[in-house]
């Protein structure tokens, strides 16, 4: 399926001569830059071709429905004409969540399909595998689906971009309520073994300060590919701790709140907002057992119903219905592909006939633009030293159907 690059002007064999020539010249100085189209591959003027990777199979493949939901709303787009008339070629590939396999799909992405850039390619050690790559080749690595620090350097990576709040951001909001309301907290931690996981902590206990050395009293990591971490959530009980810190992916977080309940330990709760999904998380561990489990967020609860009947909703469920029914309204996942889109198609938008890769992360660095289903207050905002598009969060709490926002939004 891959096209040839189209160039800005054909050299022409004819021959002009006096008055013609000095006609076309002064045509040609009149007409407005960007009315010049100008293409790097993956682009033509009937298509713009999108790399995406996310797993859609292996230890996390719930967050597969990211994927989908973003096709859904590219597909509605193409339903409506295209973004500037040009039609959206989505190649959503699968890497297991194998940072391996996601060197493998990115090459295939970037030097066979030849898109135009790469779009949301989900996790930490992940999108670290094909960083130098995708910067080497000056391809944009374009809102990656991870909260990790190290994707924000626009001197050091200019090609790359990431989109939801970083975990330190969020590690840092989770401190700031714990010595706000229970200072004296004994805290246990339990960890993804991998920069998602390094990079939450760091943020927790710089926020903490000196009182981390009293407050955290045990930390405990899993691997991505162990089965259970039931013997871990014995240890963490075990350490007296009242509070629990819970830096986990969906399947895990779900297994950590089920297991809890099952040794009968009862700590405040936070979990990473990374399964902040009901669908994911709270529904196979029991939400029974995730009564009173904080989180954070940015965008919208599609299970809150104080938001059906609002355009936002209606407009993101009418998507959904059409082009992904399969797909679960209330899963915040789909919230995130749905969103995350959006954001693409702005830039897109703003790239107008200029769709070099180059004039993309140009444009994707300097948004102020509210994607309807994030959460009021929250935007996506760049700059050219700022690559980090959204900053801020909302506290919620499950109560035992949806999670509740309380206090204010919180962030950089």
């Amino acid at each position: 399926m891959a096209r040839a690059a189209f160039p800005v002007l054909r050299p022409s064999r004819r021959r002009f001569v006096g008055a013609g020539l000095a006609l076309t010249l002064g045509l040609a100085a009149t007409l407005p830059a960007q009315a010049q189209k100008r293409y790097d591959p993956g682009a033509s003027d009937t298509e713009i071709k999108i790399g995406h990777i996310v797993p859609y199979s292996g230890p996390v493949s719930a967050y597969g429905t990211i994927g989908k939901a973003a096709a859904a709303y590219f597909a509605k787009l193409n339903a409506e004409g295209g973004i500037n008339g040009r039609k959206i070629d989505f190649i959503s590939l699968d890497d297991a969540y194998n940072p391996a396999k996601t060197v493998e799909q990115t090459r295939k992405l970037v030097e066979q399909d030849e898109v135009l850039l790469l779009f949301g390619p989900l996790g930490t050690a992940h999108n670290l595998a094909i960083q130098r790559y995708m910067n080497a080749k000056k391809v944009p690595q374009l809102f990656v689906a991870t909260g990790a620090t190290r994707f924000g350097d626009p001197k050091g990576f200019p090609w790359t971009m990431g989109w939801q709040p970083t975990y330190q951001t969020e590690g840092r909001i989770y401190a700031q309520h714990i010595l706000a309301t229970k200072p004296d907290a004994k805290v246990a931690v339990l960890m993804q073994n991998d920069d998602f996981g390094k990079d939450f902590l760091k943020g927790f206990l710089d926020t903490l300060g000196d009182k981390a050395k009293t407050m955290v009293v045990a930390q405990s990591t899993y691997e991505v590919t162990d089965p259970t971490i039931d013997s871990q959530m014995v240890n963490l009980k075990a350490s007296g701790a009242d509070t629990f810190f819970s830096i986990t992916t969906p399947k895990f977080a779900a297994q950590a709140i089920r297991k809890a309940a099952e040794i009968g330990w009862k700590p405040t709760q936070y979990l990473s907002s990374v399964s902040v999904s009901v669908s994911a998380v709270i529904k196979p561990a029991g939400p029974e057992n995730a009564v009173g489990v904080i989180s954070a967020t940015y965008m919208r609860d599609p299970a809150d119903d104080r938001w059906k009947g609002t355009k936002e909703y209606e407009d993101y469920k009418a998507v959904m219905t059409q082009y992904y029914p399969a797909g679960d309204l209330a899963d915040s996942l789909n919230v995130l592909g749905y969103s995350s889109a959006q954001t693409l198609e702005q830039v897109l938008r703003k790239a107008g006939d200029d769709l070099t890769r180059a004039n993309i992360m140009k444009q994707a660095a300097n948004l102020q633009f509210s994607p309807p289903m994030l959460y009021p207050g929250i935007e996506v905002k760049t700059s050219p030293t700022d690559f980090y598009p959204i900053e801020r969060m909302q506290l919620v709490r499950f109560n035992g159907t949806r999670y509740e926002p309380f206090g204010q939004v919180l962030g950089d």
